[in-house]
């Protein structure tokens, strides 16, 4: 499908990677990793045709449709939303076109027959390939993306140009999914999208008949829809069979080995350099020294793996607040004609690790603003807790960074009881390297300024902090390391984040906002994912249960019976290969339990003392371990027959 070979690329003078070879398969699905500024999107682009390579070649196969989302801001202006998305379908009206005109050749009666049958020829191929582009559902599959991605029927008729931006990345987001193309590169496609949509866009990807090559932080997303990973590191190209998981171990075992080599290659080299130092002035050696002098200078070091995990960041100790951090009161709140809140209610109490999901526009970010203080509300009240500190931290509080300070500045000033060499080091986990501290905050781009605010963030004392999307601008390094400082922190915590990999060991209740209505759920975000998925299932039962009415025809109520199949189906698979998983792991067990009771048996095991009491250790331990996989798998088996039950 796409062959690069080759390929080289620099940018001011550095080599982003040097002559790689790889290629794309049909049905490959790919996650492209590495550090920031290791040209992840210079690949896409190189792919998409946008830029030159210094050096290489780029194979295409003939025909082949790209389609491309850009991480960048993407605009449309001038075009309803509906007209914009049904723009991507410009494949089908130029059939469609040709088939009219075909039509009406065929018509004139003078044709001689070869001149017929090659007209004949000529349609049947048009046909063929507005088959294959399923163009007789396209305009419900074009209004199916749009729902799916998060706007409303009453958004078909407005003009592209009134939406925000992340709106717009939406919008090409659609576009490239209505066009049936054979490669999708994506680029950070989750950054604008909430947990709804996002949901959905990854069950239309798994159903994707094309191949996928997605840079994205997320690690839920891409585990999910991967199944190989490229990953670029000096310079070169390293590829994985298997999803990000697999990856992170591969690459895990890998820096083990290295280091191993590294170790066993510094101790060559210093026996090298003791002899050469020890018989450099005798002549009867002087052969063996010259010898091992060109041995070092041929042989090619061994460079230690990168290692950030040594990087630990904390909050500072916050100042003990009282039980209840804040309290909403009856809270209303409007935008012009559009009420986002009445008579709401709401509080977070001390030690509680929030996260706030639902749909775009349903009032997360307003919820947050107004627990902030930062915006105003139209009645109610807002009672703060005693002793409660609030930072906040957002996109736009981001941009209110002083222009004139450079990035040392801006934290010292808040800071001045770290050392320079403590804001460095914290400054370079959050990427900003060398000279990079010394960058005025008015030159700095968005992603950049929200990194230099997420440091502020983590200088502070406050006991309740409110984090809105703080990992769109993240490489998954810089990720881990603030989700492990927001774990240790010893305050009360609101996240807004459509990242469920990220949420998940942080949070312990979730809020789920959507149409004015503010609802809890106690516990952490897998605890809400199956909430939802059972409301889900039920509204499916009550919407879709199969009435054998007599006015439904044969063909309707196949049809009907193969959608609940496959609802059935997406329903329990996860749950399947689980369960499945579960089995193998008890079977395992099984049989080690009954070698570890055999060997405990056998009296030549207590002629050993130590032996004896490391085999009776093993035996519970894969006791217990039995025990917890039979657990897991009845409560696995019990949700599967109350799923299956929804359907019957």
């Amino acid at each position: 499908m796409i062959d690069l070979v080759n390929i080289s690329l620099q940018f001011n003078g550095k080599y982003l990677f040097r002559d790689i070879n790889y290629r794309i398969s049909s049905g490959d699905r790919i996650s492209l990793v590495g550090a920031n500024g290791t040209g992840k999107t210079s690949i896409l682009r190189i792919i998409n045709g946008e830029i030159e390579t210094e050096s290489g070649n780029l194979y295409k196969q003939k025909n082949i449709s790209i389609g491309y989302l850009p991480q960048d801001q993407v605009t449309h202006s001038g075009r309803t939303l509906i007209t914009e998305a049904e723009s991507a379908l410009s494949d089908i009206v130029q059939l469609q076109e040709k088939e009219k005109y075909l039509s009406q050749a065929l018509s004139n009666s003078k044709l001689t027959d070869e001149e017929r049958n090659d007209l004949i020829n000529q349609l049947g191929e048009v046909h063929h390939r507005l088959e294959e582009l399923d163009s007789f559902s396209a305009s419900s599959k074009v209004e199916k993306i749009l729902l799916g991605l998060g706007f409303e029927e009453s958004d078909f008729e407005k003009l592209t140009n009134h939406f925000s931006g992340g709106w717009q990345m939406r919008i090409a987001l659609a576009k490239i999914l209505i066009r049936q193309n054979d490669l999708l590169l994506m680029d950070e496609p989750t950054n604008h999208l909430d947990l709804d949509s996002l949901e959905w866009l990854m069950d239309f990807l798994k159903n994707f008949k094309g191949a996928l090559v997605i840079v994205s932080h997320d690690k839920n997303f891409i585990n999910q829809l991967t199944n190989k990973t490229l990953e670029i590191f000096n310079n070169n190209f390293f590829s994985y069979t298997g999803d990000y998981d697999s990856y992170i171990r591969y690459k895990q075992e890998r820096d083990e080995q290295t280091i191993q080599l590294y170790e066993q290659q510094q101790r060559k080299l210093k026996d090298t350099q003791r002899f050469i130092e020890r018989f450099r002035y005798k002549n009867t050696k002087a052969k063996q020294v010259q010898s091992r002098i060109k041995q070092l200078e041929k042989i090619e070091m061994i460079e230690l793996p990168e290692d950030k995990a040594e990087i630990n960041i904390r909050f500072p100790e916050p100042q003990q607040s009282g039980r209840v951090n804040i309290e909403l009161k009856n809270i209303s709140k409007s935008y012009g004609s559009n009420r986002v809140f009445e008579s709401a209610e709401f509080k977070v109490d001390r030690g509680e690790k929030i996260a706030f999901v639902g749909p775009n526009g349903a009032g997360k970010t307003t919820l947050a603003k107004i627990i902030a203080g930062v915006i105003d509300f139209d009645k109610g009240d807002r009672v703060i807790g005693h002793n409660t500190l609030i930072s906040y931290y957002a996109q736009d509080v981001a941009d209110n960074l002083k222009p004139e300070l450079d990035i040392l500045e801006t934290l010292d000033g808040i800071a001045p009881d770290k050392t320079l060499g403590q804001l460095r080091s914290l400054l370079g986990s959050f990427l900003f390297i060398g000279d990079d501290v010394f960058k005025k905050a008015g030159v700095l781009s968005g992603g950049e300024k929200s990194r230099v605010a997420l440091c502020k963030i983590l200088l502070t004392k406050s006991n309740l902090i409110i984090l809105d999307e703080p990992t769109n601008h993240l490489d998954y390094s810089s990720k881990k390391i603030l989700q492990n400082a927001l774990i240790n922190f010893n305050g009360s915590l609101i996240l807004v984040s459509h990242d469920v990999d990220f949420l998940r060991p942080v949070v312990n209740r979730v809020v789920d906002i959507r149409k004015g209505i503010i609802k809890n759920y106690p516990g952490n975000i897998d605890y809400y994912l199956s909430k939802r998925e059972e409301l889900k299932l039920s509204e499916i039962v009550n919407n879709k249960k199969i009435t054998r009415d007599d006015t439904l025809s044969r063909k309707e109520l196949k049809r009907i019976e193969a959608e609940q199949r496959q609802q059935k189906y997406l329903a329990t698979k996860d749950l399947l290969k689980r369960i499945s998983e579960a089995e193998s792991k008890i079977s395992e067990l099984e049989r080690l339990t009954k070698q570890l009771e055999l060997n405990l048996t056998d009296p030549k095991t207590y002629s050993n003392p130590e032996l004896a009491k490391e085999t009776t250790k093993k035996f519970n331990s894969a006791k217990t371990d039995l025990e917890d996989i039979l657990f897991q798998w009845e409560m696995m088996n019990e949700k599967l027959a109350e799923i299956e039950s929804q359907f019957s």
